[in-house]
C-alpha cells in the first residue's frame, strides 16, 4: 500500500525536495496549484534567510558618530535630573562616563590614531533604592548606542545551570537587532553585581559557581575579548552556530546594594577606635559612611581584585533622607503621584492628594527603610481600594486622599512586616 502511495502524482510532492505531501506536517500550494512546498523546506528557507541576514548586518558599518551630535556632560546631567532626584556625583560620573564612551568610539573610528583610549568601566554602590537601576534606564532613553540591563543574580559559570556570562551579550545583539557592529558599540548595565561576591575566604570542597566562578568569566568580557555568542540565546551545544562579538569598545556599568560593606569601611577607617583614633570619628559622616569608599572595601566584601581592576571608576549613591524622598514623590517627570493622578484622568476622576499624606507616606518610608522603592509599595497600599471601586461608579468625578484615609489603608494592609 505504501508503495502505491510512493507513486503519487508529482503535483502532491514538494517542488522543492520532493517529498510526497503525507510525509509532510503541512503543505502549501501556489496559486497555480502545481506548485507545492512542505513545511521542512520553509523552515530550513528560514534558517538561510536569517543567517544571511545577520551576516549582512556584521559586513556594515555603523554610522559615524560626530562630536557636534554628541549631548554633552552637563546636558546629559541635566536629563537625569529630570527624573532622578538628588545623587549628583553618581550622575557627573555617569554622564562623563557616556560621553567619554562615545569620545573613545569617534576616536577608534579615526585611521591616523596614534593613541588607543581605554574604556572606563563604572561599578556604582549604594543602598537598595537609592535610585541605581533608574540612573540606568533612564540614561538608556537617551543614548544613541544599544543599551541593555541584564541581572548578575541568574549568571552561573559556564557548564551549570543557570545563565551563562555570555548571555549577557545575547541580550545586547538582541537591542542592537542582531546587527553585530552595532552591538559592539554599546552599553551594558549589570545590576546586583554584588550578589556574585565570593561566599568567603576559607577552600570549600564545592565549587563557587554562581559568585566567584562568575567573577572569573566576566573578567575578559570587561576587558575586550571575541566571544562566541548564540544569535537567538540560550545554553551553547556543539552543532550551534555562533556570532563572533568583540567586547572592546561594549561599556560596563555594574550597580550593587553590597549591604554590609558599611561595617568594613568603618573597620577600615577606625572609627570606633579610642585615644588619637577619636579625632578622626569627629570628621567622619557616620550617617553617609558609603561615601568613603575605596576599592579595598569591595574586595573584603569579597570581589576579586582581578575584577575591581576591570571596573576603574568606582561611584556611590547617597542614601535618600526625608526631603529627597518627598521631592521623589511628586518632581521628576514619572514621579508616582503624577502616575496616579494620570491613571485616574482615563477613567475621568479628579484624585487630589492632601499635604500632610505625602508627608504620611515619606514618614513610613523613612520608617522601613525601603528607599524609593518603598514609597511604591506604601502608596500601592493606600490606593488599591479607590483604584479597584471607583472606575465602576460614573457618579464619582473626584476623590481626595485624606490622612485619616491613609492612616487606615496602612494600617489594614500591616506594611510594617515589610521592615522586616
Amino acid at each position: 500500500m505504501a508503495k502505491k502511495r510512493n507513486n503519487s502524482s508529482e503535483g502532491d510532492n514538494c517542488s522543492f525536495c520532493g517529498s510526497p505531501r503525507y510525509e509532510a506536517k503541512m503543505t502549501f500550494s501556489g496559486l497555480d496549484g502545481d506548485t507545492n512546498i512542505c513545511d521542512k523546506c520553509v523552515n530550513r528557507g528560514y534558517h538561510v534567510l536569517n543567517e544571511a541576514e545577520i551576516n549582512n548586518k556584521k559586513s556594515k558599518k555603523p554610522k559615524k558618530i560626530k562630536i557636534a551630535e554628541l549631548l554633552k556632560p552637563k546636558e546629559i546631567k541635566d536629563f537625569l535630573d529630570q527624573y532622578v532626584i538628588g545623587q549628583d556625583s553618581a550622575k557627573k560620573y555617569m554622564s562623563v562616563a557616556v560621553y567619554n564612551h562615545y569620545k573613545r568610539l569617534m576616536h577608534s573610528e579615526e585611521s591616523d590614531n596614534k593613541i588607543e583610549i581605554d574604556k572606563s568601566n563604572i561599578i556604582m554602590v549604594g543602598e537598595t533604592g537609592t535610585g541605581k537601576t533608574l540612573l540606568a534606564r533612564t540614561i538608556a532613553k537617551l543614548l544613541h548606542v544599544p543599551f541593555t540591563i541584564v541581572d548578575a543574580t541568574v549568571l552561573t559559570q559556564a557548564g551549570y545551570v543557570g545563565e551563562d556570562v555570555e548571555g549577557i551579550l545575547s541580550r545586547l545583539l538582541q537591542v542592537a537587532n542582531y546587527d553585530v557592529a552595532l552591538a559592539e558599540r554599546g552599553i551594558i548595565f549589570i545590576d546586583e553585581i554584588d550578589k556574585i561576591a565570593r561566599k568567603g575566604d576559607n577552600p570549600s570542597i564545592t565549587k563557587d559557581v554562581s559568585g566567584e566562578g562568575v567573577q572569573q568569566a566576566l573578567l575578559k568580557i570587561l576587558e575586550g575579548t571575541v566571544v562566541n555568542v548564540a544569535p537567538e540565546g540560550g545554553r551553547k551545544h556543539p552543532d550551534q552556530k555562533f556570532v563572533q562579538v568583540n567586547t572592546s569598545n561594549i561599556l560596563f556599568i555594574c550597580g550593587g546594594a553590597f549591604d554590609g560593606v558599611q561595617k568594613k569601611i568603618t573597620q577600615r577607617m577606625n572609627t570606633h577606635a579610642v585615644g588619637y583614633g577619636q579625632l578622626n570619628k569627629q570628621r567622619v559622616d557616620t550617617e553617609n559612611i558609603m561615601q568613603y569608599i575605596l576599592p579595598q572595601d569591595l574586595k573584603s566584601f569579597g570581589l576579586i581584585p582581578e575584577l575591581i581592576g576591570r571596573l576603574p571608576v568606582l561611584t556611590y549613591l547617597e542614601p535618600l533622607n526625608k526631603d529627597a524622598l518627598r521631592s521623589i514623590l511628586t518632581e521628576p517627570k514619572n514621579a508616582i503621584i503624577k502616575q496616579y493622578h494620570r491613571l485616574f484622568e482615563l477613567d475621568n476622576i479628579d484624585l487630589n492628594f492632601k499635604e500632610e499624606v505625602l508627608d504620611y507616606i515619606v514618614d513610613k518610608a523613612m520608617e522601613y527603610k525601603l528607599g524609593a522603592r518603598g514609597l511604591r509599595s506604601i502608596c500601592e497600599s493606600i490606593m488599591i481600594d479607590i483604584m479597584f471601586e471607583l472606575p465602576s461608579k460614573d457618579s464619582v468625578k473626584s476623590f481626595d486622599v485624606t490622612i485619616e484615609y491613609a492612616k487606615e489603608k496602612i494600617e489594614k494592609a500591616k506594611l510594617s512586616q515589610l521592615a522586616k
